[in-house]
């Protein structure tokens, strides 16, 4: 089963032979939005890649209904990498935000690759480094920041290409999604929203932020970020 579009990331550098086997372990799988289809169970026995669509992974206290996401997943993007790693459950939540489709592989295959193919191991670890390292930026952003300072360092990522996780991450998310994703609500998000629309930094649409000056947006989340 071989993927339409352009080729995976994941596969750039690996051998024809070894495409051809990963494809073969692979079976793609449709979700639509709304849907909650993957179980910490299901993720021991295998490993997902994003074709298209995106997927949220996120956790709640149910006491306050308090939520956080942690990683909006993309094309391209893998999980559960802890439980790749440790086999272990990883006890978060995944919910389809966008209609997608997804490659099931086996896990124990995705172990295997990993220790006999190293195009494929030069893939996944620095894959898995940017995921530790932005979720270590994660978590100083909700102990070390306020809302509006979290709002403009998203903001920023979003246009930065190097940024594995947050570029062009905004496009299509209602303030909801972008309130849990900085650790908010909705209205106290769009009070920071209003703010910035006066000041003609940023211009909203339906489910669209549009940077009106790039460099009032640097120098605002500078001053603010190093205060």
């Amino acid at each position: 089963m071989k993927n339409n579009s352009k080729q995976l990331e994941l596969l750039s550098n690996t051998t024809t032979a070894f495409e051809e086997e990963f494809y073969k372990y692979s079976t793609q799988f449709s979700y639509k939005k709304g849907s909650s289809p993957f179980y910490p169970d299901d993720l021991l026995k295998y490993f997902y890649v994003i074709v298209d669509g995106r997927v949220k992974t996120y956790q709640i206290n149910f006491q306050t209904n308090k939520e956080q996401t942690f990683f909006i997943y993309k094309r391209g993007d893998m999980f559960d990498l802890i439980s790749l790693l440790d086999g272990k459950p990883h006890e978060v939540i995944y919910e389809v935000i966008e209609d997608a489709n997804v490659l099931r592989i086996p896990i124990d295959k995705v172990r295997y690759w990993l220790e006999n193919y190293p195009a494929f191991n030069k893939k996944i670890f620095p894959y898995l480094a940017a995921h530790m390292r932005y979720t270590e930026e994660l978590a100083e952003e909700l102990a070390l920041y306020d809302t509006k300072e979290r709002f403009l360092n998203l903001l920023v990522q979003n246009l930065n290409p190097e940024n594995k996780f947050r570029y062009q991450l905004l496009q299509n998310l209602s303030n909801t999604e972008i309130a849990k994703l900085i650790g908010t609500v909705r209205h106290v998000l769009e009070r920071s929203i209003k703010e910035l629309k006066a000041e003609n930094i940023i211009a909203t649409s339906r489910r669209n932020i549009k940077i009106n000056s790039l460099q009032k947006l640097l120098e605002k989340s500078s001053k603010m970020l190093l205060k």
